[in-house]
């Protein structure tokens, strides 16, 4: 293993963030529009991305392990402390590319996530504050067809008779 196969795992990797991105703001896009019926597969897949984010990440970490034996630095190199540490050549400036496109990528995702969040909130909000108003405008009726309900508020007698 070396500086090929890493690169090669941080293409794999940032293939992996673009297409988070993408389900993300698939997820975002259903949400706006009110499409709450897809919510829920839009996130199984973001969630199916994730892992696959997670498992490219050990793999990297295992990668950057190696190639930072190779290049005589610490084993438990950041990507960017490998860059720093990169041998003359073309290596530095592709590991730097790499890490800036991810960089990017995390930036887009934590954006999309944070206005996720927000309209899964909201859409929560809205859903209980419409179940309250549900709950409060039920009434059974009695014996004699009269509304079970209790009439509450004011009221206008017409006493002019």
């Amino acid at each position: 293993m070396g500086a090929n196969e890493l690169s090669a795992l941080l293409w794999r990797e940032r293939e992996l963030l673009e297409l988070l991105v993408f389900k993300l703001d698939e997820e975002q896009l259903l949400l706006s529009a009110g499409r709450t019926r897809w919510v829920q597969h839009a996130t199984r897949e973001v969630e199916q991305v994730l892992e696959l984010v997670r498992e490219a990440g050990l793999g990297r970490s295992v990668e950057v392990a190696a190639v930072a034996a190779e290049w005589g630095t610490s084993q438990d190199a950041t990507l960017s402390e490998l860059v720093e540490q990169a041998p003359a050549g073309p290596w530095a400036d592709i590991l730097t590319a790499h890490l800036t496109a991810m960089t990017e990528l995390i930036a887009q995702i934590r954006s999309l996530r944070d206005v996720n969040e927000q309209f899964l909130r909201a859409a929560a909000r809205y859903t209980q504050e419409s179940l309250a108003g549900v709950d409060n405008q039920a009434t059974t009726y009695d014996s004699r067809g009269a509304s079970g309900a209790a009439a509450t508020g004011a009221r206008l007698f017409d006493q002019s008779l």
